[in-house]
C-alpha cells in the first residue's frame, strides 16, 4: 500500500479534525491522539467509519477525506501527536520521512487565536526558482512549536492546469497507468478518449489546437486574438494544458508528494520523447533538471503539510487562464463541449483535492455520490451534467472561525458581469456575494480577508489594464482587478466604509507574481477602520525582473504625491501608504522574490510584522513603521 499524497492537514479545530490523502488502495483507518505520552483519544476502525469518505478513482487511486468530530475538545496551543494507521500500518510503513526530529509521530497545534499566519500563491513546478514551500518546512523544523504560525493560507494557483511543462506532462503520463482509472470519452473530433491522449507524445506543445471551432468562438477569436486559434486557452503557454480528469488527479499527486515520482523513477529519470521537433526537444531538455529538482524537495513539502493546517482557494491557473474574466469568455468556453469538459475536469479535481477539505459540510453526500459515479464511468452523460452543476455551485467560499476570523473569498464564480459590453471585465464578486459578505463582517472587530487578486493593487499596472480594456483587449493583459468593474468597486468601498465594518482588515492576496504591503487608511470614517493589503506571490514563480523594475520606478514617478497624474486619478477618500521591503534599491516598493509571507498580528488584528521568506534563503522584512504616504 502506498500513500500517493498526504496526509495533508486541512481545517483543524479543538473538536473537529480534517485530514486528506491519496492512496493506491482502499483503506480503513484508526487514530490515536497524544499529548506528550498521554493518550487523549483513540478511535478504532469501526468508530472512524462514520467520519471517513473514500472515493475510488481507479484501481490504483483512492481519495480519502477524514473529518472527525470529537466528543471532547482537544487542548489548544500545544503539540498534539497523531498516530494515523492505514490498514493497521503506521506512518513508518507509508511515509518514512514524515516526522520531525525527536518526535515519535507527526503532530499539529490547534491555535484558535491567530498571531502568525503564512500565506502565498502561484506554485509553478517548472519555474527556475526554488520551491517556497521548502521554507515552510525549514521554519517548522527550526522553530519551537510554541512559536509556529497557526495556518498556511494558499491563496490560488496551487497547480497550473493550463501551463504544464512538457517533462511534467510526461511524468503525469507515466503515473496515469499506475492509477488504473477508467478511460474517459472526450468530446473532441481529433482524439476521442483519454487513453489515446495519454499515449506517445500526447500532443505535447500542441494541445491548444485540439479545441473545436464554431461560429460563436470564431467571432471571439477574430476580435480578441487577431485570428490566432485560442478561443479558451488564453495563456501564452497553453500548449500542454491538462485535459483529462486522470491528468488533473495525477498532477495533484505529483505536486504534493514524492511517492508518485518514486513510481515513475523506478526505471530511470525523465526521458525526452524521440519525435519532438528540435526546438521542442531543446525546451524539454532544459526543463528536465528544474522538474527533477522540484521532485527532490517534495519529501519536505509533504512533511510540512502534514503538520500545519492548510487553507486553500482557487484562482485562474488552478482551472485555466482568465477563467470567467469576461461574459464573452464564459459564453465561448461553456458553449464548447470540449472546453467545458477541460474546465470542468480541473474544477472537479479542485473539489476533490482542495475545496473539500476547506469546509466538508459545504459538499453534500449527494454531491459526493455523484462525483463517485463520474469516477466509475468518466466521459458519460452524467459526467458533463455534474460539471455543469459545479459551474453553478455557490459554496466555494468559506470562513474558519478563528480569532480574527479567516474569511476566504470566491472571486471566480460569483462574477458581476459588465452591463455595458460582453467584452469588458467582470467584477470579481457580484452584488449578492458582496452583500452577503458585508452581513458576515458586521460587528467584527478584525478580520483576515483572503482575496486571490489584490483588492488594492499597483496603480500603473491597473492603468495599463484599463487602457487595454478600453481598446477591447482585456484578455491580452489579464485585466483582473477589483477596480476594473465600477459596480463591484463601488459596492466594495461602501462595505469598507460601513459604520459597522471591522476595525482592522488584513487582506491576504497573491496572483501577481510579486509582493508588496499597503496600509490603506479611510478618511472621514468614524470608526477609523484600517485596511492592510498584504500580497505574496509566488511560492514558485516571479515577475520578469527588468519589467517589474520599470513598472516599480514608473509607478513611483507617475503617481507620487506631487504628481499631477496622481492628483487627477487618486481616490480622495483614502490614504495609501506603501511599506518598502528592506532591500538595497532606493525607494523600491515591489519585491520580486519567490517564497511565502509570514505575517504577525497584534492583539487588535493589525499586522505587527511582515516578512517574505524567500525560497533562496533570504528573509526580507517590510518596514511597517515607515510613513511614505500617497494620497489617492
Amino acid at each position: 500500500m502506498q500513500v500517493l499524497a498526504g496526509p495533508l492537514l486541512r481545517r483543524m479545530t479543538a473538536d473537529r479534525l480534517t485530514f486528506w490523502l491519496m492512496t493506491t488502495e482502499a483503506v480503513t483507518f484508526d487514530i490515536t491522539l497524544l499529548q506528550d505520552n498521554t493518550v487523549l483519544s483513540t478511535l478504532n476502525t469501526n468508530q472512524t467509519a462514520k467520519y471517513h469518505t473514500q472515493l475510488k478513482a481507479g484501481t490504483g487511486l483512492f481519495i480519502q477525506l477524514i473529518d472527525i468530530k470529537l466528543d471532547k475538545a482537544l487542548p489548544t496551543n500545544q503539540p498534539i501527536h497523531y498516530d494515523l494507521r492505514l490498514n493497521g500500518l503506521d506512518w513508518t510503513h507509508w511515509a518514512e520521512d514524515l516526522v520531525y526530529p525527536n518526535h515519535p509521530f507527526p503532530f499539529f497545534i490547534i491555535q484558535p487565536n491567530i498571531d502568525k499566519i503564512l500565506h502565498g500563491s502561484c506554485r509553478k513546478p517548472h519555474h527556475p526558482s526554488k520551491d517556497g514551500l521548502l521554507r515552510v518546512d525549514e521554519l517548522l523544523e527550526n522553530t519551537s512549536p510554541s512559536d509556529w504560525p497557526s495556518i498556511l493560507m494558499m491563496s490560488g494557483d496551487q497547480i497550473y492546469a493550463d501551463d504544464v511543462a512538457a517533462p511534467m506532462l510526461w511524468a503525469i503520463h507515466q503515473l496515469v497507468p499506475h492509477l488504473g482509472m477508467p478511460d474517459e470519452t472526450l468530446p473532441c473530433a481529433e482524439i476521442n478518449s483519454a487513453h489515446q491522449l495519454h499515449k506517445e507524445t500526447a500532443y505535447y506543445y500542441a494541445r491548444e489546437t485540439l479545441l473545436p471551432e464554431n461560429k460563436l468562438s470564431r467571432g471571439v477569436i477574430d476580435q480578441v486574438f487577431g485570428g490566432v486559434r485560442k478561443p479558451v486557452f488564453t495563456t501564452d503557454t497553453a500548449q500542454n494544458h491538462l485535459i483529462s480528469l486522470a491528468e488533473v488527479l495525477a498532477m495533484y499527486a505529483l505536486a504534493w508528494s514524492p511517492k508518485g515520482w518514486d513510481l515513475i523513477f523506478e526505471n530511470g529519470g525523465i526521458s525526452t520523447p524521440s519525435d519532438l521537433s528540435d526546438e521542442h526537444a531543446a525546451i524539454f531538455t532544459k526543463q528536465i533538471p528544474i522538474i527533477e529538482n522540484f521532485a527532490k524537495g517534495l519529501p519536505k513539502v509533504r512533511r510540512a503539510l502534514a503538520h500545519l493546517p492548510v487553507a486553500m482557494i482557487f484562482d485562474d491557473h488552478d482551472i485555466t487562464d482568465d477563467w470567467n474574466l469576461t461574459a464573452a469568455w464564459e459564453e465561448t468556453a461553456y458553449n464548447h463541449d470540449f472546453s467545458a469538459r477541460i474546465i470542468g475536469n480541473a474544477l472537479l479535481g479542485y473539489l476533490m483535492c482542495q475545496g473539500w477539505g476547506n469546509a466538508p459540510e459545504h459538499f453534500s453526500s449527494e454531491l459526493i455520490h455523484e462525483v463517485q459515479k463520474v469516477l466509475i464511468h468518466p466521459g458519460k452523460k452524467h459526467h458533463d451534467e455534474l460539471l455543469h452543476e459545479l459551474f453553478r455551485f455557490s459554496k466555494w467560499n468559506y470562513t474558519w472561525q478563528t480569532t480574527p476570523p479567516l474569511v476566504v473569498l470566491d472571486t471566480r464564480t460569483h462574477r458581476w458581469r459588465s452591463e455595458k459590453s460582453l467584452e469588458k471585465p467582470s467584477g470579481l464578486m457580484d452584488w449578492e456575494a458582496l452583500t452577503d459578505l458585508q452581513h458576515q463582517l458586521k460587528g467584527l472587530q478584525a478580520v483576515i480577508l483572503v482575496s486571490p487578486a489584490p483588492i488594492f493593487g499597483v496603480k500603473l499596472i491597473e492603468s495599463i489594464q484599463r487602457v487595454f480594456t478600453w481598446f477591447g483587449q482585456p484578455l491580452m493583459v489579464d485585466a483582473e482587478n477589483w477596480m476594473a468593474h465600477p459596480g463591484s468597486a463601488y459596492a466594495l468601498m461602501n462595505m469598507f466604509r460601513h459604520n459597522k465594518t471591522p476595525q482592522n482588515f488584513v487582506i491576504l492576496s497573491g496572483d501577481v507574481h510579486y509582493s508588496f504591503v499597503y496600509d490603506i487608511q479611510l478618511r472621514g470614517n468614524k470608526q477609523g477602520s484600517d485596511l492592510w493589503q498584504i500580497t505574496s506571490s509566488g511560492i514558485k514563480n516571479e515577475f520578469p525582473q527588468r519589467l517589474l523594475d520599470i513598472f516599480d520606478r514608473l509607478n513611483r514617478w507617475l503617481y507620487s504625491p506631487r504628481s499631477p497624474l496622481n492628483w487627477f486619478t487618486r481616490r480622495r477618500s483614502m490614504k495609501v501608504i506603501p511599506h518598502k521591503p528592506e532591500t538595497t534599491a532606493h525607494g523600491k516598493r515591489l519585491l520580486n522574490a519567490s517564497g511565502v509571507s509570514l505575517v504577525s498580528l497584534n492583539e487588535d488584528g493589525s499586522p505587527s510584522k511582515v516578512v517574505q521568506l524567500c525560497s533562496d534563503g533570504r528573509d526580507i522584512h517590510f518596514r511597517l513603521s515607515e510613513q511614505d504616504a500617497t494620497w489617492e
